[in-house]
């Protein structure tokens, strides 16, 4: 790609554009919080976001998207943007979260990630993958998919120089995970569990503010990309694994080119470029603050905004008035 192409996609002015994309998502899906319907909540967020995206100039290209369904907003390969300015692929999520988003629980966001075309890896709809994830702090290396949790935790309160009995573990509060809860149990680190969203649950480990060391479990692979992009700007450490249970599992792996369904990815490999990403609370939560819908019509919303080239990390916390304001369609 043209090098002023690069620069275009990480135009710091894009990267303020592609926030006012997850503070309409966010400000759309806060209106069913803890209404107790996931669907409406999802349907606003998507439809606010479609609209958002579309407004961008930019000639973008949904890689991991909502679905696969041609019909549907932000399903995956969907052409958004102008059309014209640079070309780029995108990882999101309206709505990380439905359920929590319903319940007017924690930890539900609204996320957009954004590089240059041919840099994210592409997974298939409904995928799994085991996950590891720890902030900047541990070097790389230290953490390895091949381990055992338990020797995982050692090597990662090695590399801070603290006792496993220091360490916090982020995991999704799944059946599924019950063994890995006991284990990290008895190897005395402390847990902490998420109703829902494990993109939530991986990024938090990068920030230090959150209290959390490592993010450990498994959850859809296309959120694994979308954390991955935001731990790279971080400069954060994350390793992913395709959890390929059955012959369709293997056959869906092969078809998008991954030959081998056994190999642990790492950051680079998932976000092979730079990368901007954005996102935006809708209920409170371990990395963000929820969206506030005051009376008047107005609103205040609480976002992240990261490019990968700089290092820049910015905390945005934005007034609405909903009156005047584009970002609900």
């Amino acid at each position: 790609m043209a090098e002023s192409s690069v620069s275009a996609i990480l135009d710091r002015n894009l990267a303020l554009e592609v926030v006012r994309v997850t503070e309409a998502s966010a400000l759309a899906a806060a209106r069913h919080a803890g209404r107790g319907d996931e669907k409406s909540a999802d349907e606003a967020a998507c439809a606010a976001m479609r609209t958002a995206l579309n407004r961008l100039t930019m000639d973008g290209v949904i890689v991991n998207g909502e679905g696969d369904d041609a019909s549907q907003p932000l399903h995956t390969d969907e052409k958004v943007g102008t059309g014209s300015g640079p070309k780029v692929d995108i990882v999101l999520t309206a709505l990380e979260g439905r359920s929590i988003c319903a319940r007017g629980a924690h930890n539900a966001l609204s996320v957009v990630a954004m590089t240059e075309e041919g840099s994210f890896l592409k997974v298939p709809q409904h995928s799994y993958m085991d996950k590891i994830a720890v902030g900047a702090e541990v070097p790389t290396g230290v953490i390895d998919l091949d381990c055992s949790p338990e020797e995982n935790l050692a090597r990662i309160a090695e590399a801070k120089g603290r006792a496993v009995t220091d360490l916090t573990v982020s995991v999704l509060d799944r059946p599924r995970h019950a063994d890995l809860i006991e284990r990290l149990y008895a190897a005395g680190a402390r847990v902490m569990l998420f109703d829902d969203g494990d993109m939530s649950g991986a990024l938090a480990a990068g920030l230090p503010e959150s209290g959390i060391d490592v993010y450990m479990g498994s959850g859809g692979a296309a959120q694994g990309v979308l954390a991955a992009a935001g731990l790279k700007c971080l400069g954060g450490r994350m390793q992913c694994r395709f959890l390929a249970r059955t012959e369709d599992d293997n056959r869906m792996l092969r078809k998008i080119g991954i030959a081998d369904p056994r190999r642990n990815w790492d950051i680079d490999e998932m976000v092979r470029g730079d990368v901007m990403f954005a996102a935006t609370g809708i209920t409170d939560g371990h990395v963000l603050k929820g969206a506030r819908l005051l009376p008047g019509n107005r609103a205040v919303s609480h976002s992240l905004v990261m490019r990968s080239v700089t290092g820049t990390i910015r905390h945005l916390t934005v007034q609405h008035d909903l009156d005047r304001s584009h970002l609900l369609p």
